[in-house]
């Protein structure tokens, strides 16, 4: 099979033994007709008739309907009581000087330039709750505003940067309520502004690429203004913020060695690519989940963790930059053992129609690549002799074209279901030779795990106590059998470039999509031209090892959250 593969197909066997790529997928609509030679429907024959607009199909237009009495035109119908007009909200509270300057400073437009609209709103209902200022008094800022100007300062050390955050001067003393409504407000400002890029907010990631489906974690303001006002040590507060991932706080601790070298003279390494990471790690949700999946695509290494500690670790293989894989987070619904493959639209628009509108054949086409890939042909559903169709006229929405298991199944023996907005799910491969390499980055964009039956077991024993016997039975039959998942098991797939160990060590991955640029550019106005991974790129990667080792980066960096 394998040797009919590599002499008909080429392109097939290479790029077409897993998923489409995630953004050139096509969606057709089916056709609903019996004839697959019918072609498309004619748009004129899809126009239902509807009545005439002017008169409703009920409406005798002979008779003119009567009018209602003038007297009761305005009137709500019998029996029922006219709605009471809404309370109106209560006004605020009678506040202080300072507080009664910032409610009128806040509507100033001269002042809301250039500020978050949802930060002003917070700040308005605020202070519109509240007759004292936080963070002014009689002397200037307290103590506890110190704190927090001195930690925003600080945000170089966390990975982001002081000079985006407009800060007072912590040693003010305003002389006028006016004057203190102003250093109050602006430090609000900052703080929020603080709290949204602690979580993420600097950026909107799939902006940077269409490969991120990461959506920030960001904490409501009024949420944030609250909180910090009630907070002993509001500087505390605000490292609270931070991600609490443990991989997140070594990056942070290696980060502050870096900072220190530069600082002594010393020319540290990777401390933008620390940096870019820290930003990653943002992105990704709170809570990963007290068993989860993680695939982090530049290491070609999956990770299965239960409560904070790896259980089990295995090699991936990822897509190609034309196929990339997408960076996203999704809970998994079921394991499927010997599973049968749909062809994709890619595979089939790019290697398959190719074949069958060529020479030979009843209709002028060759189907003899379906022969040799044990491909069988659906028509709405319903199996169909491919050689009964004209394949240059078929309507291709109705057809489907699908793989039975077996020893060839390009899924292999194994897939594991996480509906996703990209269609991509890990799976076994018949290609095992691809683990053998060190650069793992090949044909489509679903990653391929090398020992699908573990990583199986590993998680429907978590999950379920399913004893390995039975895995072994459902592997062994060859009949395919799905097993529904009990639990929550969220799947993450992330791209992180550098990660670190338990003593600060960092190793660094081939940035295989390009993608470390385009976030140091929107995070450290570093310059540096995206690469256009999701629209298909052509370029392909050059192969690198992780510096430093070949192995796999440490996986308990992946697995837990700080207290």
């Amino acid at each position: 099979m394998i040797a009919a593969l590599v002499a008909a197909a080429p392109v097939f066997l290479f790029g077409a033994l897993t998923c489409p790529p995630a953004f050139a997928q096509d969606n057709p609509v089916a056709e609903e007709a019996d004839d697959p030679n019918a072609g498309g429907p004619d748009p004129a024959d899809q126009q239902a008739a509807t009545p005439d607009a002017a008169t409703p199909a009920s409406a005798n237009p002979s008779v003119e309907p009567e009018a209602a009495p003038a007297d009761d035109a305005n009137q709500p119908p019998a029996g029922t009581e006219a709605a009471a007009p809404p309370e109106a909200a209560p006004p605020p509270p009678e506040g202080s000087p300072v507080v009664t300057s910032i409610r009128a400073k806040l509507a100033d437009p001269a002042l809301r330039k250039g500020a978050s609209s949802d930060d002003l709103a917070a700040l308005e209902a605020f202070y519109n709750a509240r007759s004292e200022a936080i963070w002014m008094t009689d002397m200037g800022f307290s103590s506890e505003a110190q704190a927090a100007i001195d930690e925003v300062l600080r945000a170089d050390d966390w990975g982001l940067s002081s000079a985006a955050f407009d800060l007072p001067f912590a040693g003010d003393l305003p002389d006028s309520a006016d004057k203190q409504a102003l250093g109050e407000i602006k430090l609000d400002l900052a703080i929020l502004k603080y709290a949204r890029y602690a979580r993420g907010g600097r950026t909107v990631p799939v902006q940077l690429s269409k490969l991120y489906g990461m959506v920030p974690s960001l904490r409501d303001p009024k949420t944030v203004l609250v909180e910090i006002a009630a907070a002993p040590q509001p500087d505390v507060y605000l490292q609270g913020l931070h991600p609490k991932h443990v991989q997140f706080h070594r990056l942070h601790q290696a980060l502050l060695k870096a900072r220190a070298e530069s600082e002594a003279g010393a020319k540290p390494a990777n401390m933008q690519k620390i940096i870019v990471n820290m930003e990653r790690w943002r992105w990704m949700p709170e809570d990963l989940g007290s068993l989860h999946v993680l695939l982090n695509v530049p290491a070609f290494t999956v990770y299965v963790a239960r409560d904070g500690k790896p259980v089990y670790t295995d090699k991936i293989v990822v897509g190609e930059l034309k196929y990339a894989t997408p960076v996203f987070s999704a809970d998994l619904k079921s394991v499927v053992f010997n599973p049968e493959w749909t062809v994709p639209p890619t595979i089939v628009r790019e290697n398959l129609l190719p074949k069958l509108r060529g020479g030979g054949g009843f209709f002028g086409g060759n189907t003899s690549i379906l022969k040799q890939h044990g491909l069988n042909v659906n028509y709405n559903g319903k199996r169909v002799d491919p050689s009964s169709i004209d394949w240059n006229r078929v309507n291709m929405g109705a057809i489907s074209f699908t793989q039975a298991p077996g020893p060839d199944n390009v899924l292999g023996k194994v897939k594991f279901i996480y509906p996703n907005p990209y269609t991509v799910y890990m799976h076994d491969t018949i290609k095992q030779g691809l683990f053998n390499k060190d650069m793992r980055a090949e044909g489509h964009n679903c990653p391929r795990v090398e020992h699908p039956g573990k990583i199986a077991a590993v998680i429907l024993a978590q999950d379920q106590n399913l004893p390995q016997a039975e895995i072994d039975k459902l592997l062994a039959s060859g009949y395919n059998a799905a097993v529904n998942i009990a639990h929550s098991v969220p799947v993450h797939t992330a791209y992180f470039t550098a990660v670190a160990d338990e003593q600060g060590k960092i190793a660094t991955f081939a940035d295989i999509y390009k993608l470390d640029a385009p976030v140091a550019a929107a995070i450290l106005g570093k310059a540096g031209k995206p690469e256009a991974v999701a629209d298909n790129a052509e370029t392909k990667p050059k192969p690198a090892k992780p510096s430093g080792a070949s192995s796999p980066p440490p996986s308990s960096g992946f697995t837990a959250s700080t207290p």
